[in-house]
């Protein structure tokens, strides 16, 4: 008897199991394109740190990430049981920072570009105090775990939407593998990547001229990537923003669905438009949304100076 209510068992958790691995390589897929977002945006993190603080403050990143994802696995299991209609709103307000998070990276880089000047001081090597370098340092990763935060609720969101039909464990089980494995498969990339400089050095100085022409090429090759990326974590703002923001209003998400559809009809074109239009028309959204936010955000800024 007992025998056969352990094999039962057995049989049960190897078909919760089976059920898990399906559900989570379907939210993994789904969740994909935020996950190239998060590495875009988090990659250009450690500009400004220097070369033997990098990997700590990605590390120290990575924490946060994983406490944001500890509160939020939690939180969308609450909000999907007991309130589920706030799960698109409280989308929708991230989205609207990260809109105006991007904008303002590009008034940043607008100001630099007015004052010439300022911007060759800002891009000159700083020596700092080490008081100065953890303020730095604590600034940096204060702004990445703010960041991915609104991008690790997307996640979470999206995996809680492949699960929403099964059993509560399941749903806990799948929702926990991709808030772990998104974490460590971003900040295991974002680490790489800003420690390929080291990685051409090492091989520059090898014996064999393979080696060392390697190195040379990841020497040239990681300035241009880390801009690259820099640029693209600026774009992603304006796509994960402005796509947020365009899926929580349906009838301008249902405009788009029909204007995609139609230009899928065009001859000759309808294939390049089709699968561009919705990120052009999101990055347009969270573009002007952004300018919106700051421009408020600036008037209150300049209405709080004036008392």
């Amino acid at each position: 008897m007992a025998a056969g209510s352990l094999l039962t068992l057995l049989d049960d958790i190897a078909a919760l199991m089976d059920d898990v691995s399906v559900m989570t390589k379907v939210a993994a897929r789904k969740t994909t394109g935020v996950l190239g977002d998060d590495l875009a945006l988090n990659a250009q993190q450690v500009t400004g740190v220097r070369a033997d603080r990098e990997l700590p403050v990605v590390w120290a990143v990575c924490k946060g990430s994983l406490l944001n994802k500890l509160m939020l696995v939690p939180a969308a299991l609450l909000i999907s049981a007991f309130a589920p209609w706030l799960v698109t709103p409280l989308l929708m307000l991230g989205g609207a920072y990260l809109s105006y998070e991007g904008v303002e990276k590009l008034a940043h880089a607008w100001h630099k570009y007015r004052h010439p000047q300022s911007a060759k001081q800002d891009a000159a090597p700083v020596e700092r105090s080490a008081e100065a370098q953890a303020a730095f340092e604590k600034q940096r990763i204060k702004g990445a775990v703010r960041t991915d935060f609104i991008l690790s609720a997307e996640i979470i969101a999206i995996t809680l939407g492949t699960v929403a039909e099964a059993a509560f464990m399941q749903q806990v089980v799948v929702l926990s593998i991709i808030a772990v494995a998104m974490t460590l498969g971003v900040y295991g990339l974002v680490a790489a990547i800003v420690k390929l400089d080291d990685l051409g050095v090492y091989l520059s100085r090898r014996d064999t001229s393979m080696a060392q022409g390697l190195g040379r090429g990841i020497l040239t090759a990681a300035p241009w990537l880390m801009k690259l990326l820099s640029i693209a974590g600026t774009a992603a703002m304006f796509m994960v923003g402005g796509g947020i923001v365009t899926h929580g209003i349906p009838v301008l998400h249902h405009a788009i669905e029909a204007l995609t559809l139609a230009e899928g009809e065009i001859p000759g074109v309808g294939v390049i438009l089709q699968p561009i239009t919705p990120t052009l028309i999101n990055m347009l959204v969270g573009l002007v949304l952004g300018g919106v936010i700051l421009g408020l955000v600036t008037l209150v800024k300049k209405g709080r100076g004036a008392h």
